[in-house]
């Protein structure tokens, strides 16, 4: 198996119900190891840049907004098959869809607050940490 890097983030509905440490609890005991963790308010220029590949979608609006209502945790996670695994963590996208034990099904609120983004490719993980990291912030 190989070990990956994935980035996470701790949306504005999980840090205001502090939810930070239950959710990485869930990610940690499951063997991801959180490598790097900082935590933002994101501004509106950072959060339309990041969810630009939204651009054209009629929720991209409503999402830049709840992005930035609110402090997150930016956070790369590093482990065996780390993407697809922090995937499988977090559970799907809608948490009605979601299966038992998963963050969204345990923490979400809704489809748009529903408590964590991550990385849907190796190649977009990549992209997404060198967003908000360097690699010196990276400490394995």
């Amino acid at each position: 198996m190989a070990i990956e890097r994935t980035f996470s983030i701790l949306k504005p509905d999980a840090t205001r119900r502090n939810l930070t440490g239950k959710i990485n609890a869930i990610f940690e005991e499951n063997g991801l190891k959180i490598i790097g963790q900082r935590r933002i308010w994101m501004s509106q220029a950072q959060a339309k840049a990041f969810y630009a590949v939204h651009a054209a979608r009629p929720f991209y609006n409503d999402l830049v907004e709840f992005m930035v209502s609110g402090p997150v945790v930016v956070q790369v996670l590093e482990g065996e098959n780390a993407v697809a695994k922090h995937r499988d963590l977090m559970g799907a996208t809608n948490p009605a869809n979601a299966a038992e034990g998963t963050v969204r099904k345990l923490y979400a609120e809704s489809i748009e607050a529903n408590s964590v983004h991550g990385s849907d490719s190796a190649e977009n993980a990549a992209n997404e940490i060198a967003y908000f990291f360097a690699g010196c912030d990276l400490v394995g």
